[in-house]
């Protein structure tokens, strides 16, 4: 068994170009199942400089191919995949 914390210090590099995406931030679990669905990683805009904004960039738990010892490989990352915007109905 692994825990986040553990999870978190790993670096997440993507397998076809060696992209490094950053760390885990978070989690995405289904609440049904308890079973992780994404991970998530925050990527700040390097254009916004030091208080730029943050992102978040899911990547489907399918997409990771190997958790080793420092790292996560993940593939199919060609664009980065933001939650998109929640429309709240009244």
């Amino acid at each position: 068994m692994i825990t986040l914390s553990e999870l978190q210090i790993k670096e997440v590099i993507v397998r076809d170009d060696g992209r490094r995406l950053g760390h885990i931030a978070d989690l995405e679990i289904d609440g049904d199942s308890g079973r992780i669905k994404a991970i998530v990683i925050y990527v700040k805009d390097k254009k916004a400089g030091f208080f730029g904004k943050t992102d978040e960039l899911i990547i489907p738990w399918n997409h990771i191919e190997v958790i080793g010892s420092d790292i996560i490989l993940v593939r199919d990352v060609k664009t980065p995949s933001l939650y998109p915007e929640q429309h709240i109905h009244y």
